[in-house]
């Protein structure tokens, strides 16, 4: 995949970027103004000028731009004066100067040449100018410009300006203070080392009236995540988002530059011109501070004092000398505690790079040694870590696997269990590498690949742990060892499901049949336990015959067994209790928590909240899935035990129709990266809840999710909701052909008679698909699979009630929706019940129930507003449109009913374009564009293009499109 070079969108910066349009204003109205933008280089000083000023252009302002030069102090004088009055002269010519072009030739040579063939007017020399006098002139010149419109002057890279362009911006903050006249300087904080001459000059302007600053800081992870996004074309995986945020720590620059240089995971190595530029402030240190500062990067982004005092072995006023050299050119940042950290880590990655090899292991052998001998020199807890990792680096094999093996352990320890399956994984690489490894560690290959795939599988790295689960099965003996080769294959079946690649139940199948001769003892129930908690999704007989096969063993035994029925809980739902295994849930998460056994109160959470989501207990849900979620992340075990908590929280707020904190929620899923098809289910309501909304990206979404179809397997809890989610999507673009595709292909789904939670929303679907498509063969096969599934369930019962409602014609329809309306009433979901309500009332305009249909359109209005559902708000106003019920909606429909295209094609109507120049200038056909038209003035209730214009104008329709979150 290959990404642009720079990106298009700005970023995390919609604070910074309001701040300047209120100085916009201010200005405006009057008011002499001054923004000093701040950052460090990279960070999108230009990037955000940039797109204020085109926001100022459009809003009438005139804009001019100066560059200071990298020059020096005895550079050229005024350069960003001179540039500014370049674009002056080039648009309005020499009579913009009022007759002052001799003055004005100090600033801008070529106003002291006439015409060619035309002696120019012998004036007096320039120098002769009193340079307050000049300043005066550029003063009032910007005043005459600034009468007819505000003027915006940009001046960047403040940081390189020389005395006379800093005395002139002086002269007009403090003394000329011209009406109409908004100054914005940038400037680079990490240029600014203690004697830089701008230091005192910032100073002097902050006590000015009316000056401003902001500072840009560096991103936080989802700004990276939106750049990369932006750059890529797609969405990126979330490994590379933290890979490349924890490299660049933000810095767009540096993001875009890697980017650029390496695929969407990340370039391994710096781009060379990004290393130069890295380094160029490195080479011109004293040769002593950068010998220290080749010694800090061995240690790490951040060091302490003492240990860097122990390792470089140099007198201390030798070695303070050389780190305030460091401080004091911005590379390094000391902080009150008395340690140092590199001011950003690609500094320090490019300084590590540069060490000879025999350096390189020198250092790294000095710092292992130094930490080992006191570990208080490194943050409590990391010191295990740290040895591991500079012996390694120090290529010394022996103590590396080691200390790689005991910083495992103690990773384990503090729930680290991906930096523990990360240092296994250096045991398994050193292992050929030291002839008496497993002497040295006390076990065999064989036991570290167990323990790395057990890290591996609680750290959510599925792919890993099944690579790593058939090399073990390649070493273990069977025949010796039944039990142990047994548990490998559960956990190779469980991985190969996990990942989609198929169910798992040959694997499954054998590792009972290995147990199967192996006497009762607590590892073989604990391991029956888990074939049966998998095999209920697959073959939920053979599963209620190994569960109660594990529950005889585990009472026989007399053994707790670490909470076994939290392991096979879902069994109880197999049963015909009324309560889905809820009591027998919330025990076993009682027993847990007493216990203190975090992984087993996870588990129970997990399915507590999954059980009350099923029985309509929408709120009781969110909260279990909400504690789950904080104990899993205590834990570390959240892209493991802990893997569908979020999403279930996200799936019960979506029910309560707390949408914003559902999105946030499926965000926060996103973020952790949850492997395999434990990613499936936020994605999959993600994209439900945008096409909801008429999200934007809701078509990437859903292409995404729906992509999961395509692996060889997929649970059936998994599978159906896609097929839901293929015909909803099909619907919400009108593409009834495709809708009635995906129906047919959801029918076809064998497990669907079985699984009345994710069936009935399929024959919904499907349903609505028969009613819209007038397909009454597909009708009889909907009711003909109704007429068979059970509604056990609030939600399961008012879905029933809808298909009915969908299967039913004439003077029935109206009795039908009624009781659909009253069934998602009972649910208390509001979307659903927002669409039964639509359906309802043109059930009742039908009947001629007046009333009945006002009531209903104006109740699922009020839904679609709570909720941002714009297409249904759309089609609330529609139908009042259609049954002349103007009072219906919530006032006149506007922006809230526009999507976000529909509104830039607004902006363009208003401004006069026709069809084919607004296809020009969004990039789309003139046909999709005379929809859009259309659409927009069915949606206002207007008559034409000139009258949603006007309206526009009225309602205030044409600011800037806000993006949803």
């Amino acid at each position: 995949m290959t990404a642009r070079a720079a990106s298009t969108v700005l970023v995390g910066r919609q604070p910074e970027l309001a701040a300047l349009r209120d100085a916009l204003a201010r200005a405006r109205a009057g008011e002499p103004t001054t923004v000093l933008v701040g950052g460090e280089a990279g960070v999108g000083k230009t990037r955000l000028t940039e797109e204020f000023g085109r926001s100022a252009t459009d809003a009438g302002a005139r804009l001019l731009v100066g560059q200071c030069l990298e020059l020096g102090e005895a550079g050229l004088p005024f350069a960003p004066f001179a540039a500014a009055l370049r674009a002056v002269l080039r648009r309005d010519g020499p009579g913009v100067f009022d007759g002052y072009e001799a003055e004005f030739a100090r600033l801008l040579p070529e106003l002291a040449r006439g015409p060619v063939g035309v002696a120019a007017p012998a004036p007096a020399p320039v120098s002769d100018a009193p340079r307050g006098y000049l300043f005066d002139l550029v003063a009032e010149l910007f005043e005459r410009l600034a009468a007819g419109q505000p003027l915006v002057l940009v001046i960047e890279d403040l940081h390189w300006a020389d005395r006379s362009t800093r005395d002139l911006i002086a002269f007009l903050v403090r003394a000329a203070r011209t009406a109409r006249l908004l100054l914005v300087c940038t400037y680079r904080t990490d240029e600014l080392h203690r004697g830089h001459p701008l230091r005192p000059f910032l100073a002097e302007l902050d006590r000015a009236r009316g000056v401003e600053r902001i500072e840009l800081g560096r991103l936080d992870r989802d700004g990276t995540g939106a750049i990369l996004a932006d750059l890529l074309g797609t969405e990126p995986l979330a490994r590379a988002v933290d890979h490349i945020h924890d490299r660049t720590q933000g810095n767009p620059f540096f993001i875009e530059e890697l980017a650029a240089a390496g695929g969407p995971v990340g370039c391994a190595a710096l781009p060379e011109t990004l290393r130069d530029l890295l380094l160029a402030r490195v080479d011109r240190l004293p040769d002593p501070a950068q010998r220290v500062l080749r010694i800090a990067a061995a240690g790490g982004t951040r060091f302490a004092h003492q240990l860097i005092a122990e390792v470089a072995g140099l007198p201390e006023p030798e070695l303070e000398d050389a780190l305030r050299a460091t401080v004091a050119a911005q590379l390094v940042v000391a902080d009150p505690e008395g340690d140092y950290e590199f001011r950003h880590a690609l500094v320090r990655e490019a300084v590590h790079d540069e060490l000879l090899p025999g350096e390189h292991a020198r250092l790294h052998a000095r710092f292992a040694a130094a930490i080992e001998a006191q570990p208080h020199l490194v943050v409590a807890g990391r010191a295990p870590a740290e040895i591991a990792h500079h012996w390694y680096a120090a290529h010394d094999h022996p103590r590396a696997l080691v200390t790689a093996r005991t910083a495992a352990r103690a990773a384990a320890d503090r729930y680290a269990y991906a930096e523990q399956s990360r240092l296994l994984e250096r045991v398994l690489e050193l292992w050929e590498l030291v002839p008496d490894a497993a002497d040295r560690l006390d076990m065999d290959h064989l036991a570290v690949l167990e323990e790395t795939i057990a890290a591996a599988t609680t750290a959510g790295d599925y792919q890993r742990a099944l690579t790593l689960t058939r090399a073990a099965l390649a070493e273990v003996d069977t025949d010796a060892e039944p039990l142990r080769a047994a548990r490998l294959l559960d956990r190779r079946g469980r991985m190969l499901a996990m990942l989609g690649k198929s169910d798992g139940t040959t694997e499954l199948r054998e590792a009972y049949r290995l147990a199967s001769g192996v006497p009762d003892g607590p590892e073989r129930v604990r391991l029956l336990a888990d074939i049966a908690a998998h095999l209920i999704r697959i073959d939920p007989e053979q599963a209620g015959a190994l569960a109660a096969e594990a529950t005889a063993a585990a009472e026989a035994l007399g053994e707790d067994l670490e909470l076994l029925p939290a392991r096979i809980v879902l069994l109880c739902r197999t049963a015909a209790s009324v309560d889905l295994g809820l009591a027998e849930l919330r025990r076993v998460a009682e027993r847990a928590r007493a216990a203190g056994n975090a992984p087993a109160l996870v588990s129970a959470l997990v399915h507590l909240s999954d059980v009350l989501f099923e029985l309509g207990r929408y709120a009781e849900s969110a909260d279990a899935a909400a504690a789950g979620v904080t104990e899993a992340r205590r834990v570390g075990i959240s892209r493991s035990t802990g893997a569908y908590l979020l999403s279930n929280q996200a799936e019960a707020l979506i029910a309560l129709g707390r949408w914003d904190e559902a999105d946030a929620a499926c965000a926060d899923a996103a973020r952790i990266d949850l492997p395999g098809v434990s990613g499936l289910h936020w994605l999959q309501l993600r994209a439900g809840l945008r096409l909801a909304r008429g999200h934007p990206a809701a078509d990437e979404l859903v292409g995404r999710a729906l992509g999961f179809l395509a692996r060889p397997y997929l649970w059936p809890n998994h599978r159906l909701p896609l097929r839901e989610l293929r015909i909803e999507a099909a619907l919400a673009a009108d593409d009834p052909a495709e809708a009635v595709r995906a129906a047919h292909a959801a029918l076809a789904d064998e497990r669907l008679p079985q699984l009345p939670r994710e069936g009935w929303p399929v024959l919904s679907a499907v349903a609505r698909t028969a009613a819209r498509a007038g397909d009454p063969e597909l009708a009889a096969a909907v009711s003909a699979l109704a007429a068979g599934l059970p509604a056990r369930c609030p939600a399961e019962r008012a879905h029933a009630a809808q298909v009915g409602a969908l299967l039913t014609a004439g003077d029935q329809a109206l009795a039908a929706w009624r009781a659909a309306v009253a069934a998602w009433r009972a649910d208390g979901q509001p979307y659903p019940l927002g669409r039964a309500l639509l359906a309802l009332a043109e059930a009742a305009a039908a009947a001629g129930e007046r009333d009945e249909v006002a009531a209903a359109v104006g109740e699922a209005a009020a839904i679609a507003d709570r909720l941002g559902a714009a297409p249904l708000a759309e089609q609330a106003a529609t139908l009042a449109r259609r049954v002349g019920l103007r009072g219906a909606t919530r006032g006149r429909p506007g922006a809230d009913l526009l999507t976000l295209r529909e509104r830039e094609v607004l902006r363009l109507v208003a401004e006069g374009h026709s069809n084919s120049r607004i296809a020009e200038q969004l990039f789309i056909s003139p046909k999709t564009a005379s929809v859009h038209v259309s659409r927009i003035i069915a949606k206002l209730d207007v008559s034409n293009r000139v009258e949603a214009a006007a309206l526009a104008h009225r309602l205030g329709l044409l600011g800037e499109p806000t993006a949803p979150r």
